[in-house]
């Protein structure tokens, strides 16, 4: 791997139902093309020989094995909902063997996690089973990691407060419903813009199609993939011949790359 090739994998690019959503009956949830198949999302970044993820929801576990991720340096985090922290406690095998797992967000983020994780952030009288983690509370200010720049991007998804985060010249963008002219100046000279893209139909918390399409246009990353997807949004096949020529419908275990 060339010094600070950046290679994401889609672990899952699928909204907090995932696909197949249970009891649906549509056509998508139906579809027995594997890129209809959708776990909640989440990607993992790699460069030199460190790897972090970011979010770890309620399918890390088969997420991490279906990868084979055998290692991971740390997990960088978007915002408290289940769908993207629901499997903090599968971090345990890492923390086995680096210990302290450092993890990233911000304050508020990690106030909801101390309450709905207790066990593993006890400072005393800890379970001995329980993961270690460092937490590393964010500012809003860009930083290195393991050399390569990370500048936050604050979006509001509804009124929920979301931290997306850009790696160099790629960006990761997910639960988006408005973003402003600062943080859209943070997301000019993209290799690679990834966004959320839930349904055909508008949302109250997230883009849709067409919300996500016009900020592509807007910003005009060099290619662009659409994630955090329903099943509303339609068959994989059908969605992608729609779209632009430097936009891809990413799915499960895609990878790509950017200097």
């Amino acid at each position: 791997m060339n010094l600070n090739r950046l290679v994401l994998t889609f672990l899952g690019t699928g909204t907090s139902h995932g696909i197949p959503m249970l009891t649906s009956t549509s056509p998508v949830c139906l579809s027995e093309d594997t890129r209809d198949k959708r776990l909640r999302s989440s990607v993992s970044i790699s460069w030199d020989a460190v790897r972090y993820v970011v979010d770890c929801g309620p399918d890390f576990r088969q997420q991490m094995l279906r990868e084979n991720i055998q290692s991971l340096d740390g997990i960088l985090f978007t915002h408290e909902h289940a769908d993207h922290t629901a499997g903090l406690d599968d971090i345990r095998a890492y923390s086995f063997q680096i210990g302290a797992v450092p993890l990233y967000g911000t304050a508020h983020l990690f106030a909801n996690l101390r309450q709905r994780f207790e066990y593993i952030f006890k400072k005393e009288q800890r379970y001995p089973g329980a993961p270690k983690i460092a937490e590393h509370e964010l500012t809003g200010d860009s930083f290195l990691l393991n050399g390569v720049r990370v500048t936050p991007i604050n979006v509001l998804h509804g009124s929920v407060a979301v931290t997306c985060y850009r790696f160099s010249n790629l960006a990761y963008l997910t639960d988006v419903k408005t973003i402003s002219a600062a943080e859209k100046k943070k997301l000019e000279g993209l290799d690679v813009l990834i966004v959320n893209a839930l349904k055909l139909e508008s949302h109250p918390t997230h883009f849709n199609l067409e919300e996500a399409l016009a900020l592509i246009a807007e910003l005009q990353p060099k290619k662009a993939y659409l994630t955090h997807i329903s099943h509303r949004l339609g068959l994989h096949a059908a969605v992608q011949a729609s779209l632009p020529s430097n936009v891809y419908l990413a799915y499960d275990g895609l990878q790509v790359s950017s200097s």
